[in-house]
């Protein structure tokens, strides 16, 4: 049986920083490696893919590189060229035609990279400390290696490059951008204290070890007004390296306080991906993490993994989230919030063809005959009034 819209807080509108959403429902940054080009440019491909899901509240785009250095995924799109900002331009088109709006998400893997990405050299890092995980290169996964401790000269271009991504990103006609300082990647290899071992100004306290997420925002705060940048950001408990230790938690309540400061657009918060049974994480599972960091976050908090329909209304009617994102369910279903509106059956995720190349298993999935004309969908994101700041 269908929930009345009225009886779902997912469609109630909402304000987050310089956009007004027509509903809450957050399409997740999703890696798809479909940039299979030399210029690692998105193309007419992607363009349809985020058109079709242009019903969401707000797209965040996928993970997208902001510079040569940053690379380490195979097949993913960057924003450090004129290629990519002109691919990136028909993309956010094609989504505003369909009344959308959409951030991009920046990226630098660091110690996720691979040799094989730099003709043998090794990737860079905050210090020498194999992450322990895998790599996708573009001959297939391989185990990540130890990378070679960043240069202060390096971490100062690695700032200006978020900075120019960021810049490049307004250029491409994104409603905004979001900072990718979650999960594996460099940003949180510079803050978990397993692969930071660094003795200098971006080592040992918390403090130090955030310093360089904290100059990435600033600088990122340069070139986009902090009502359109969100961060991505929470404490994981993967595997190898990144195994939750004594640090994880404070370290994390240290940073996501110290972000009330920015006013930022939004903050994205994953929830438990892994067991956290037994670890210094136990208490965060299930709704544990929102419930935990929602009283340190002042700003717009967007819940993400393991969410239901049920789930996303319920953490959003209980104050714990203010809009939800989809990951898997938005794979195969382009049409999600419709499909939500009046209880339809979700698709099933082809899994062989999420990491693939071509249209298959991207744009092919079916979306629901409409009963209404697209222009009356109340589902219709509605653009923001306030130009863009380029």
């Amino acid at each position: 049986m269908s929930i009345a819209r009225s009886q779902q807080p997912l469609f109630t509108p909402v304000r987050m920083g310089k956009l007004e959403l027509a509903n809450r429902i957050v399409m997740a940054p999703l890696t798809r490696m479909r940039a299979a080009n030399r210029e690692h440019a998105p193309t007419e491909l992607h363009a349809e893919y985020y058109a079709q899901r242009a019903s969401a509240g707000l797209i965040i785009g996928e993970c997208t590189e902001i510079s040569p250095d940053a690379y380490g995924w195979a097949d993913t799109p960057g924003l450090w060229s004129a290629e990519q900002i002109r691919g990136w331009r028909g993309v956010t088109d094609a989504v505003h035609k369909k009344g959308g709006s959409m951030y991009a998400q920046l990226w630098h893997t660091g110690a996720m990279s691979h040799p094989d990405f730099f003709d043998g050299a090794l990737p860079m890092s905050a210090s020498n400390v194999n992450p322990e995980q895998e790599s996708v290169t573009p001959s297939g996964k391989k185990p990540t290696v130890a990378p070679r401790p960043m240069s202060r000269n390096e971490i100062r271009q690695t700032v200006a490059d978020f900075g120019t991504a960021a810049r490049n990103a307004m250029e491409a006609g994104f409603d905004g951008v979001q900072i990718q300082a979650n999960y594996l990647y460099l940003i949180a290899q510079f803050i978990n204290s397993a692969t930071n071992l660094r003795k200098d100004e971006y080592g040992g306290s918390t403090e130090n070890r955030a310093r360089f997420l904290f100059e990435i925002t600033e600088t990122v705060l340069g070139f986009v007004e902090p009502g359109r940048v969100g961060i991505k950001i929470g404490p994981m408990n993967v595997s190898g390296a990144f195994v939750a230790n004594a640090d994880t938690l404070p370290d994390m309540e240290y940073v996501i306080k110290k972000l009330n400061d920015y006013n930022l657009a939004h903050l994205l918060m994953m929830g438990a991906t892994t067991d956290f049974t037994g670890g210094p994480l136990e208490h965060l599972a299930g709704d544990g993490m929102f419930q935990h960091f929602r009283p340190l976050y002042r700003g717009h908090l967007i819940a993400n993994v393991e969410m239901t329909q049920e789930r996303g209304n319920r953490l959003i009617k209980t104050g714990l989230a203010d809009s939800i994102a989809f990951g898997r369910p938005y794979i195969a279903n382009p049409d999600l919030p419709e499909r939500f509106l009046i209880g339809a059956t979700l698709n099933e995720v082809s899994w062989p063809t999420v990491y693939a190349w071509g249209p298959e298993g991207y744009i092919d999935y079916p979306a629901m005959q409409r009963s209404f004309p697209d222009e009356a969908s109340p589902t219709r994101a509605r653009r923001h009034p306030e130009p863009l700041m380029s």
